[in-house]
């Protein structure tokens, strides 16, 4: 969603690095820079002069003045006040000490607030608590279904004794809920509300009406970040009539300007506590100020990468597979089985965006295709176990069955195959401590193989290029109308460009 403001944002600072001290004139610049780039960005105009001021006041005093690299201390104080936009500090919700925590999601129609409820009780769930949904969003056509299908999804108990559809009281609803939590021990009670496609008084007393007969613990207003300068509006008429405890940010995968994340905290004063960053139940975290400051200015966010990774790895099993590979015994099943973790983390596009620095790899990021992973998977599990085991009994016969089982050509499997030799040799090099393969400049890893001063066996020479037993691919190697094979990387994932893709240092370590 930030993509367009972090890129204004980084030809902005460009300009300051490499220079010495920095003058007023420098200064001006960067701050005109960084205003039109908020404004466009649908960032509210009283927001963006607030924040300018501020950044203006901080670099033209001492803290830059003084400072040895003074580009990256204007940088500094960018972040700062970034996180300070946004919140600040990460607002957790407030638990009741005695019977179950209340809360209630009121927001316009179309906000995503029956989809959220189930978000939020699948991370409820994982926090330990046992929630229960409260469909008294009975005005919108089949919002209880709905909500009674997202709460299935997610494992969580609905309570639905109206079909929705205009009939029955919400309030009455809301409250009987309550009382169904107390009765089955349910600790948190989340209550989906009707939402309308524009502010209405109707919309106002309903939600107020419901706040007052459960008098729940916190209020969420869940807005469409994707909704630009509206957001504001909306989310003061509803502070004004219906008051809320904190803010819900959905849709913030879209390819909108995000303005209304750095706006509302500002204009509310209400923290943003929670955001949604896609379609899956499990696309949903607490919203954390200087992560989120981080993404916009290509920092990246590797603790929220971590925490994924956490989730999606078991730690014992990765250290078994990490030994197995620097040991040449990583088999095919080894690599499945990372594939799918990797996979349950999200796309790979979400993944490299938090890691610092993938901004200038944008375009190879969103021109990579998530369905090679996909092909790679489906050529894997169209092998038998023996074959996973170990892939050099896989001959010409056994590579077109399991490209006819996988639905991809022969040389799609080749290519998988042949790939995975080229890395698994690469990393037993690298753990005796050999180097890279085909990079004899490169030392080995430290501490990853032989000791020091030990004798290391002379290089032998390179032997003929092999050639193939089929008739017809020799004579066409010898015409040099062979095919060339394309460039990729060692599992077969497409060049990006002219040149392979890449991945920074960050990735690697996590890895």
């Amino acid at each position: 969603m930030f993509d367009t403001l972090q890129d204004r944002l980084q030809s902005a600072f460009k300009n300051l690095r490499g220079k010495g001290r920095l003058s007023e004139a420098d200064i001006d610049a960067v701050a005109r820079e960084i205003r039109v780039a908020l404004l466009d960005a649908d960032v509210a105009v009283s927001v963006v002069r607030d924040f300018i001021a501020r950044i203006k006041e901080r670099a033209l005093g001492a803290e830059v003045s003084q400072s040895l690299n003074p580009a990256q201390q204007v940088i500094k104080i960018v972040n700062d006040e970034l996180i300070q936009i946004l919140g600040g500090e990460t607002r957790r919700i407030r638990y009741a000490k005695n019977g179950p925590t209340v809360i209630m999601l009121a927001g316009l129609q179309g906000a995503g607030k029956t989809t959220l409820a189930g978000k939020l009780g699948l991370w409820l769930k994982e926090q330990g608590k046992s929630p229960m949904l409260v469909a008294a969003d009975l005005q919108r056509p089949n919002a209880v279904t709905q909500l009674q299908v997202v709460g299935e999804q997610a494992g969580v108990t609905v309570y639905a004794p109206q079909p929705g559809n205009g009939v029955g009281d919400p309030v009455q609803v809301a409250t009987a809920g309550l009382a169904e939590a107390r009765r089955t021990l349910h600790d948190v009670v989340v209550v989906d509300t009707a939402g309308r496609l524009g502010i209405d008084a109707e919309l106002m007393q309903q939600a107020a009406d419901i706040r007052a007969a459960v008098d729940p613990d916190e209020v969420l207003f869940v807005i469409d970040a994707m909704i630009g300068q509206d957001a504001v509006v909306t989310a003061e008429a509803f502070l004004e009539g219906v008051d809320f405890t904190g803010v819900v940010l959905t849709k913030l995968d879209g390819d909108a300007r995000g303005g209304a994340a750095l706006s509302v905290r500002s204009i509310t004063g209400r923290p943003i506590m929670f955001a949604s960053t896609g379609e899956k139940l499990t696309d949903f975290d607490a919203f954390h100020p200087d992560r989120m400051a981080g993404r916009i200015l290509d920092m990246g966010d590797m603790l929220t990468l971590i925490e994924q990774a956490e989730k999606a790895f078991d730690a014992e099993q990765a250290a078994k597979d990490a030994e197995k590979l620097m040991g040449g015994s990583f088999t095919l099943d080894d690599f499945l089985k990372q594939m799918e973790a990797i996979s349950k983390m999200g796309s790979m596009s979400k993944i490299m965006g938090l890691i610092p620095g993938m901004g200038q790899y944008k375009e190879q990021i969103e021109n990579f295709d998530d369905r090679e992973v996909d092909k790679i998977k489906a050529i894997i599990l169209s092998m038998t176990p023996a074959e996973r085991d170990n892939p050099k009994i896989i001959d010409g016969s056994r590579r077109a069955r399991i490209s006819k089982g996988s639905g991809t050509q022969v040389k799609d499997v080749n290519g998988l195959v042949d790939r995975f030799f080229d890395a698994r040799k690469m990393m037993q090099q690298m753990a005796k401590g050999g180097g890279m393969p085909g990079m004899p400049g490169m030392p080995g890893l430290p501490g990853a193989g032989k000791r020091a001063g030990a004798k290391q066996k002379p290089q032998q020479k390179k032997k003929g290029k092999r050639v193939s037993g089929n008739p017809a691919k020799r004579a066409a190697a010898a015409s040099g109308t062979a095919p060339k094979d394309e460039g990729a990387n060692a599992f077969g994932f497409p060049a990006q460009g002219d040149q392979p893709f890449e991945l920074p240092k960050e990735l690697k370590d996590l890895m």
